[in-house]
């Protein structure tokens, strides 16, 4: 028989009838799973360690400078992140046409740094290691991602 219930009386006798489960609180499932750029906690996350050594490129004998340079456009645009993506394809879109062989090969070895790495670096929120304290490559894109002009950049066309 079904006996006919208020609707405050009908969910309360629902909530009892299932067991109620019990939620941990600890800080791990409180935490942020995507911390912001900049914050502290997303900062130590993208930590690359000091020990580990810088990535080794692909060899790519008698490449075209024509050819390196459509190959460096794509890979600063398709990084894996977007802000590493709008800060170097619109560097790559600004700069590459003018940059020597020297200067496109030193921008291909950039590229192969992880991109949070290179992310902090420019916006100087970390120190580079010493392969890239110097370098004016790095210079100019930090000169770049402080944008003092204040252009409003976007993703540029492929």
């Amino acid at each position: 028989m079904l006996r006919l219930c208020s609707r405050s009386s009908f969910a309360l006798s629902r909530s009892l009838a299932r067991p109620r489960r019990h939620i941990s609180s600890t800080s791990r499932l409180f935490a942020d799973p995507w911390p912001l750029p900049h914050t502290p906690e997303h900062m130590a996350s993208t930590m690359t360690p000091s020990d580990v050594a810088p990535p080794t490129p692909l060899p790519r004998p008698n490449e075209h400078v024509d050819t390196l340079r459509a190959r460096l456009v794509y890979q600063s645009r398709k990084r894996g992140t977007l802000e590493s993506d709008l800060l170097l394809s619109t560097f790559a879109r600004d700069h590459l046409s003018g940059m020597s062989e020297v200067e496109l090969m030193e921008y291909d070895k950039l590229l192969d740094e992880p991109d949070w790495d290179i992310y902090y670096w420019a916006t100087s929120k970390r120190s580079p290691p010493e392969r890239w304290a110097e370098s004016p490559l790095l210079e100019r894109l930090r000169i770049h991602a402080r944008n003092e002009g204040k252009v409003v950049r976007k993703m540029p066309p492929l």
